[in-house]
């Protein structure tokens, strides 16, 4: 593609002849409007590489910095298998959790049971 844009053919000539290749529009052919964003995209890095390859060198620690959540592969239990100690303590603080929310909170009983004094 900048092959033929710089041998001076114009963005609407060159748009039938290029593909997507994947997602929702794979086969068809990128709007105009995509291939000037694509096109603009280019000239911005050309123009200015060291930027890039600080934004790239930033996003790359960024993924090896501690604290930031990242997906870890998990095992499924089956019903019968035994709890790992991460397991049974998880269950524990839970269900002391639990038991916590669910007793009624001192001196706010239920004044239908009370007995009246007169």
């Amino acid at each position: 593609m900048l092959r033929r844009r710089a041998n001076g053919e114009s963005v609407k000539q060159i748009q039938p002849d290029l593909i997507i290749p994947t997602g929702k529009r794979k086969g068809q052919a990128p709007s105009v409007a995509s291939i000037y964003r694509a096109l603009a995209e280019h000239e911005k890095q050309e123009a200015y590489p060291e930027a890039v390859a600080a934004a790239h060198a930033d996003f790359a620690g960024l993924q090896d910095a501690d604290g930031i959540p990242r997906p870890r592969r998990i095992r499924i239990r089956r019903p019968g298998d035994p709890l790992t100690t991460e397991e049974a303590d998880l269950r524990q603080r839970l269900q002391t959790s639990l038991a916590r929310t669910q007793r009624p909170p001192p001196g706010n009983h239920d004044r239908s049971q009370r007995q009246s004094l007169y």
